[in-house]
């Protein structure tokens, strides 16, 4: 009866369907995703408690973590990458970064070959030495920076298992939210927002690495997987108003959008004090979207493996990576127009 009706007596909208001029690609269903030519590793996430306003004694908790994350845990295998969480030497909160910043001389734009000799700031001799000593990659969390010009980031060091600097990711998207009932905090106050994306080249596949807001933009880690990273890795405070809200839903996210792993490093939850409170739920998504590992909210190291095989399986399931139509959706990455 109801497809007899006209349209006025259905009352249904009038849609306009504009086409564009598209040149289409070969049949999707002919298109398979490449291999993944990367190796497998396991990974170590540090979820750091107790940090105070003694940078000495922040930095000597985080080391002695470290050197107990390469036992390996129960299984005693040893991790080739170890994680420590965002701002780890230093209380979380805008008034404190400039007080605890360090200068890195290490410019994000240019490659680690042609770096100057890096800066022997605490926390960076600490890091350094640690991953000599792991003969291990680490992630070190993120730290306050203070570069020549004064100005602040939040800045993530990686080292080689050899305790070389090889990159430092400023965090990009800075966290300037206003939740009614919740949170307020604005980094911009103090920090300055970085300009690059950081992927780093290692013998297991290239590692992207992101600090915490940076989650909430699909586009960066979109980015990383189109350069043929394996694994997204973010050092992150989320607190107890947000964590709630969108930790698991923005990691299991960001790894089905791209098919890698994410991977998210967060302090532990503080039980004292009127200071920020972390999140805690330190853990890994595979690219199926499932988390596969996860801590709760105390201090604790978490271990788990980064497995080529499934991002494998993922990718020729479901070959999304191969199937995006950029010739449809050129502008997702233009400043948005007045229209």
């Amino acid at each position: 009866m109801l497809a007899h009706l006209s349209r006025a007596t259905r009352k249904l909208p009038i849609v306009s369907v504009f086409h564009s001029h598209l040149s289409l690609p070969r049949t999707i269903a002919s298109m398979a995703a490449p291999p993944i030519k990367g190796k497998s590793f396991r990974i170590a996430l540090i979820q750091l408690g107790g940090v105070g306003p003694d940078k000495t004694a922040n930095l000597e908790r985080a080391r002695v973590k470290i050197s107990e994350a390469v036992k390996g845990g129960r299984e005693g295998r040893k991790p080739d990458m170890i994680v420590l969480p965002e701002i780890f030497n230093s209380p979380y909160a805008t008034g404190s970064f400039r007080q605890y910043a360090e200068r890195i001389a290490f410019d994000p734009s240019k490659p680690s070959s042609e770096q100057a000799e890096t800066s022997s700031s605490e926390s960076l001799s600490m890091l350094s030495q640690a991953a000599k000593d792991a003969n291990a990659w680490l992630v070190g969390g993120s730290i306050p920076e203070l570069a020549e010009d004064l100005r602040i980031y939040n800045s993530s060091p990686t080292f080689s298992p050899d305790g070389t600097l090889v990159a430092l990711h400023r965090k990009v998207h800075l966290f300037d939210i206003d939740i009614p009932g919740g949170i307020t905090f604005k980094e911009s106050e103090t920090l300055t927002g970085g300009d690059h994306v950081t992927i780093v080249q290692t013998e297991f596949g290239k590692i992207a690495i992101g600090i915490c807001y940076d989650l909430r933009f699909p586009e960066l880690a979109m980015h990383a997987a189109r350069q043929g990273c394996v694994a997204m890795i973010y050092p992150a405070a989320f607190n107890c108003t947000t964590g709630p809200l969108h930790w698991d839903l923005l990691q299991r996210a960001r790894a089905v959008d791209n098919q890698f792993y994410i991977v998210m490093c967060s302090p532990a939850r503080a039980t004292d004090g009127d200071g920020y409170k972390a999140w805690g739920y330190s853990g890994v998504t595979d690219p199926m979207g499932k988390i596969v590992a996860q801590m709760e909210e105390k201090e604790g190291i978490l271990f788990a493996d980064i497995d080529m095989d499934v991002i494998n399986k993922a990718r020729a399931g479901i070959p999304v990576t191969v199937q995006r139509r950029f010739d449809v959706y050129s502008d997702v990455t233009l400043r948005k127009q007045d229209s």
